[in-house]
C-alpha cells in the first residue's frame, strides 16, 4: 500500500480502504482459482495495483465516462481504476468464467458501485464505451480489430476515444501499423521502481 500512497497523495480514505483491502482478498481467492501467478502474489501491490493506476497517470477520466477492461482476467487494469474514478462506469469482460467470479467478488466485498463484471469474450461485446483498457490479453493489432466497433464516436474527455494498453518489452512491432495515432509512454516515466523499466503504456486514438 505504500507504494501507491508515495504516488496518489490524494486518495480519500474511502479509496484508501478499498485499496488496502485487496491484498487479503486476492491472496484468499488465488488459494481457491489460480488468477495470478504464486510467485507474483507477494507482489500485488507493484506489479498489478500500482501497474494497473499507470493509466491514471496518463489520463483523468471526466466523470460519466465509460471504460471496458478488456481481458480483465481477475480485475486488472478495471478494479484498481475503478477505485481511482469512482465517477467512471468499468465493464470488465473475460472468457473464463472463473476469473470474472473472482473479479465480482472482490469488487462487492470492496463496496465498488461502478463496476460490474461480465463472462463474454471480446468478440460477443456490443457496447459502446469512450475508452478500452488492457493488460497486455494479446498483440495490439488484432486487440484493436476486435474493439474498434465498441468506441463511442462521442467525446468526453481531454484524450480522443480510444484504447489504452499496458505492455512490456519492444512494442515498437505493434505501434508500427498504427503511425502517429499511436502514442508510446513509459510507465517508468511515472513510477520509479526498477519492474517498471520497459513497461509501457500504448495509447492509440480511435
Amino acid at each position: 500500500m505504500d507504494q501507491i500512497l508515495k504516488y496518489f497523495k490524494t486518495l480519500s480514505e474511502e479509496q484508501q480502504r478499498q485499496l488496502s483491502m485487496l491484498d487479503a482478498l486476492y491472496h484468499d481467492w488465488n488459494e481457491k482459482i489460480n488468477v495470478i501467478s504464486r510467485k507474483d502474489i507477494d507482489h500485488l501491490y507493484e506489479h498489478h495495483v500500482l501497474h494497473s493506476l499507470a493509466i491514471g497517470q496518463a489520463i483523468h477520466f471526466r466523470p460519466g465516462t465509460r471504460v471496458l477492461d478488456f481481458g480483465t482476467g481477475g480485475g486488472f487494469p478495471g478494479i484498481p481504476l475503478a477505485i481511482l474514478f469512482p465517477d467512471t462506469r468499468f465493464r470488465l469482460i473475460d472468457g473464463t468464467g472463473k476469473k470474472i467470479r473472482v473479479a465480482t467478488e472482490i469488487a462487492n466485498a470492496i463496496g465498488l458501485k461502478n463496476v460490474e463484471a461480465v463472462h463474454l469474450r471480446g468478440e460477443e461485446e456490443n457496447g459502446k464505451y469512450d475508452f478500452v483498457v488492457s493488460r497486455a490479453v494479446m498483440p495490439l493489432p488484432d486487440l484493436i480489430k476486435i474493439v474498434r466497433k465498441n468506441i463511442s464516436s462521442t467525446q468526453r474527455n481531454a484524450m480522443l476515444n480510444g484504447v489504452l494498453c499496458l505492455k512490456g518489452g519492444d512494442v515498437s512491432g505493434e505501434v508500427r501499423p498504427f503511425g502517429h495515432r499511436a502514442e508510446v509512454m513509459p510507465v517508468s516515466t511515472w513510477f520509479d521502481e526498477e519492474w517498471f523499466q520497459e513497461k509501457y503504456l500504448i495509447y492509440v486514438a480511435l
